[in-house]
C-alpha cells in the first residue's frame, strides 16, 4: 500500500482514504486550536511583560518557570503525553516569552 498527500490516493482503498481524511481533518482542527490558544497565551504574557516593565521587574522568573515545568510535566503524564516533550515545548515557549519581555522592558514594544 502507498499513500500520497497531494490528493492522489495512490491506490488506497476508499474506506481507508476516507478514514485518513477524517483523521487528518481532526488533526487540522486541533492544529488550528493550538495556534489560537498560543495566541491567547501570548496576549496574556505580553500584558505580564508590560506590568513587569512598569514595575522594573526582571523579564525572567526562574522560580515560576520551574513550577510551570513541574506542573506541565504532571499534566502531560496524566494525559499520556511524553513529559520530556511537554517540557521541551514549554521551554521553547518560555524562551519566546522572555524575549518578548526583554523587548518590552527595552521600550521597543508598544502597549497592546
Amino acid at each position: 500500500m502507498t499513500t500520497s498527500d497531494n490528493g492522489d490516493n495512490g491506490g488506497i482503498d476508499q474506506s481507508v482514504q476516507a478514514e485518513l481524511d477524517r483523521l487528518r481533518g481532526s488533526i487540522d482542527n486541533i492544529d488550528a486550536a493550538v495556534v489560537h490558544m498560543l495566541a491567547e497565551r501570548f496576549k496574556c504574557t505580553q500584558q505580564v511583560g508590560h506590568l513587569k516593565a512598569a514595575h522594573h521587574l526582571p523579564p525572567a522568573d526562574p522560580a515560576r518557570e520551574s513550577r510551570q515545568i513541574t506542573r506541565l510535566r504532571e499534566l502531560a503524564e496524566s494525559a499520556r503525553l511524553d513529559p520530556a516533550f511537554a517540557e521541551k515545548l514549554l521551554n521553547f515557549i518560555i524562551a519566546e516569552v522572555i524575549r518578548h519581555h526583554e523587548t518590552i522592558a527595552d521600550g521597543s514594544a508598544s502597549r497592546p
